[in-house]
């Protein structure tokens, strides 16, 4: 309820500022607006909410800043950098798609670290009448929402099918198609999505019976959702989001300091607890 308070003051305090330049004194010469420096950040999609808040706050901290969020699948979020998308920060759901960055050289030495952990659930609606209890069983399901194995959240659903026996050991769960994981789960209709957000939104519609995202993803839905099953790490592994400061040629002097001390935003100490309220763990290493 603390977090609605301090976001509504942030949205009015904005609002009365915006009203404030609009609404003109009669002066016929009015002074031009500073120009803010943008730092452009790519940031998992499960972060959505989270991120929003971090948002709102830097800004009111250094108004000539202007953050801009750009959520999606790490996986997408990935290939946009690698086609030259202008990108100061990057904060993925996986490690994997950072270490493709860091060995392609496109990671600042010295910004990569670890910030929160995630887990799997499977979730369903408050009604449904499924038969799923959970991972274990989620074949009995008339139909699944599964993000595809370049999306971290998929690529974990299959890591913990696979240690519960559920699917073929592969040296790289990302692989396994969604046509596949259908077919070792008895044939079961399967709806691929493209990030977390959207397998939430399959199941909240009801056009899927039960899905799979993370933790993270349901806090603020649970009128819309029911939690199946929390997966433990044991299961899945752990699910660590690294964040890291992106080279960026076309970023000057103000950008590039703008993006390092962003990225101290979102990390230090007090940030761990905006973290946990959104269902985050903060206890990594």
């Amino acid at each position: 309820m603390k977090k609605k308070f301090l976001a509504l003051a942030v949205i009015f305090a904005m609002i009365f500022a915006l009203a404030a330049c609009s609404g003109g004194s009669g002066d016929s010469e009015e002074a031009a607006p500073a120009e803010k420096t943008t730092v452009n950040v790519f940031a998992a999609a499960s972060l959505s909410a989270v991120m929003g808040e971090f948002e709102s706050s830097y800004e009111e901290a250094n108004p000539d800043v202007d953050i801009v969020v750009n959520a999606d699948s790490s996986g997408a979020l990935l290939t946009q950098i690698q086609e030259g998308a202008p990108c100061d920060v990057f904060f993925s759901a996986a490690q994997k798609q950072m270490d493709e960055l860091e060995g392609a050289g496109m990671v600042v030495e010295g910004t990569r670290t670890n910030v929160v952990n995630n887990q799997l659930v499977v979730v369903t609606q408050p009604d449904s009448e499924t038969a799923v209890t959970g991972l274990a069983d989620i074949a009995n399901a008339k139909s699944i929402a599964l993000a595809d194995g370049s999306v971290p959240v998929g690529k974990y659903t299959r890591q913990a099918m696979i240690n519960l026996g559920l699917l073929k050991e592969v040296e790289d769960p990302a692989t396994i198609t969604t046509q596949e994981v259908s077919e070792q789960l008895g044939g079961v209709e399967i709806s691929e999505q493209g990030n977390v957000s959207k397998v939430l939104a399959a199941v909240e519609e009801a056009s899927c019976e039960v899905g799979t995202t993370y933790l993270s993803d349901t806090i603020g839905h649970e009128d819309s959702i029911k939690i199946l099953e929390t997966v433990g790490y044991d299961v899945t592994g752990n699910i660590i989001y690294p964040v890291a400061q992106i080279v960026n040629q076309d970023a000057d002097d103000a950008e590039t300091a703008a993006a390092a001390d962003f990225i101290s935003f979102i990390t230090n100490d007090d940030a761990k607890a905006l973290y946990e309220l959104f269902g985050f763990d903060t206890d990594v290493e």
